[in-house]
């Protein structure tokens, strides 16, 4: 039986990714193996949003070269966004490649793995057909050897519904669910619109088929995923009574019966119109969470960076979403160093940071992506002046979580048991429903289970408790918004 390994660099969505060619691969009877040095077929998931993932995939690909001499059976091969970017260049400076796979064609990946392992273990002429006659195939001829490789970064109609589901682990609690691919932001900043194309979405009927056999099989938490996923179907489907096809999906995967528990990511801004948040004040399943890129805080910064909105309108945008539901957890993400960007700009920036008390944040230095208008912007910023404002930045972040944190101690809160520990796996983690991590005793039976811990102590990043009788969790006060609460909300 062939065994195969998927590292995976990047995003929620790559892992998702990730876990539909495996589950592809299994189908066909393929074993998956936690190390590459077991896999007959090792495969590297890659992303382009900053250079450092670029880099990584490409020192670790570099790093196999070795292994692919003392094992020549090997298949090797790229996917994803980096895959989608740079096609068949890939394959100049690494001569062990076999397979390039973009991100529309993922569910091809199974088909060229077994076309590939075929003609590893039964070597055949240069002139032999394809069996995959879709993708642009590569035949060289090195040191006397014939080597064959695939390329496919093609753009595929449909390929939002050929989304499959993944498979489940035993007991497993949460699960993601894509509900569609690329995006139309076109952020100056930003290579998704390259790697991952125009917006495609699935069908509701579709997403929610999916949600409900998932929750069947025992789910309780449900991540809708889209690269910005609430302008989810805004241009395959209508509203309906002023509701946007994203707030239709949220009630209609909200109304499956088993689901505890329903969050969505990655959002933009612009995409909160009262409707949405409307059906934060009103869909209890819906967790009390909300991921809400900030990127900068200055106007100039913003508006170079093609991101739609002030640092005011954002501002106003939080202060309704903690109005719509209380204990509401904000979480962001936010650039430094992008250029241009002056000691006053990040200062607004810092400012903002401040006044928000975010419950935490990915804080990223600027990083200049091939493609992007803002790699050939002038004034790009000197490395040092990034990682300075980047670790003051951190620290401003990382003190507002640990306060939010701290106030927790003493208290209980409803945690869904994920499974074990990664730091220490004779405890069980779970997430609240604000999305702290919370570290607890207790035993393997309480994989998947809803249970109230009490917080003994945090350690400035999780929560450390122990489980206690089943009551309704204060982790946030009880759940009694009212539709009339947001009626002269205004539009974002």
């Amino acid at each position: 039986m062939p065994k195969f390994f998927i590292k995976t660099y990047g995003c929620q969505m790559n892992e998702r990714d990730s876990e539909q060619v495996a589950h592809s691969l299994i189908a066909r009877g393929y074993e998956r193996v936690a190390h590459e040095s077991e896999a007959d077929v090792v495969l590297l998931n890659t992303c382009s949003v900053r250079d450092m993932a670029d880099q990584k995939a490409l020192g670790k690909m570099g790093m196999l070269g070795r292994m692919a001499k003392e094992r020549p059976h090997v298949v090797f091969g790229f996917l994803g966004c980096m895959a989608q970017a740079r096609g068949a260049e890939l394959l100049k400076n690494l001569p062990h490649v076999d397979l390039v796979v973009g991100t529309q064609k993922f569910h091809r990946v199974a088909d060229y793995v077994e076309e590939l392992v075929a003609r590893k273990n039964n070597p055949i002429s240069k002139n032999a057909e394809t069996s995959t006659p879709n993708a642009q195939h590569r035949i060289d001829s090195r040191m006397d050897d014939l080597r064959f490789s695939i390329v496919d970064v093609a753009e595929e109609v449909g390929s939002q519904s050929t989304i499959r589901d993944q498979q489940l682990a035993p007991r497993q609690a949460t699960a993601f669910v894509s509900i569609m691919q690329g995006c139309n932001m076109h952020c100056t900043f930003c290579i998704v619109p390259q790697t991952r194309g125009a917006e495609r979405s699935r069908s509701i009927d579709e997403i929610v088929s999916e949600v409900r056999d998932r929750v069947s099989r025992g789910v309780k938490e449900i991540t809708l995923l889209g690269q910005i996923v609430n302008l989810y179907g805004r241009h395959e489907f209508t509203k309906i009574d002023n509701k946007s096809p994203f707030v239709q999906l949220l009630e209609g995967v909200h109304e499956i019966d088993g689901l505890e528990r329903l969050r969505f990511t990655s959002p933009h801004p612009i995409g909160f119109r009262d409707d949405l948040i409307d059906a934060i004040a009103r869909l209890p399943k819906l967790a009390e969470h909300v991921h809400l890129p900030l990127q900068s805080g200055s106007n100039k910064i913003l508006k170079a960076m093609h991101r739609a909105y002030t640092a005011e309108k954002y501002v106003d945008l939080v202060r309704r979403i903690r109005q719509a539901r209380d204990g509401i957890a904000i979480t962001t993400d936010i650039i430094v160093g992008f250029p241009g960007e002056t000691e006053a700009d990040y200062k607004q920036t810092r400012k903002l940071v401040e006044e928000i008390q975010f419950d935490n944040g990915f804080v990223f230095r600027y990083s200049p992506r091939r493609g992007t208008p803002a790699a050939q912007m002038p004034d790009q910023i000197d490395e040092r002046t990034k990682e300075a404002r980047n670790q003051d930045l951190l620290q401003i972040v990382n003190e507002s979580n640990r306060r939010k944190l701290k106030r927790l101690v003493g208290r209980d809160v409803e945690v869904l048991c994920e499974g074990p520990s990664k730091t220490n796996p004779a405890r069980m983690m779970g997430r609240t429903r604000t999305n702290k991590i919370v570290v607890f005793e207790g035993k393997e039976e309480l994989i998947g289970e809803i249970v109230n811990v009490q917080v003994r102590q945090s350690n400035g990043f999780s929560l450390y408790g122990t489980p206690v009788r089943a009551k309704r969790s204060p982790d946030l006060p009880a759940f009694d918004r009212k539709l009339e609460a947001c009626a002269s909300l205004a539009t974002f």
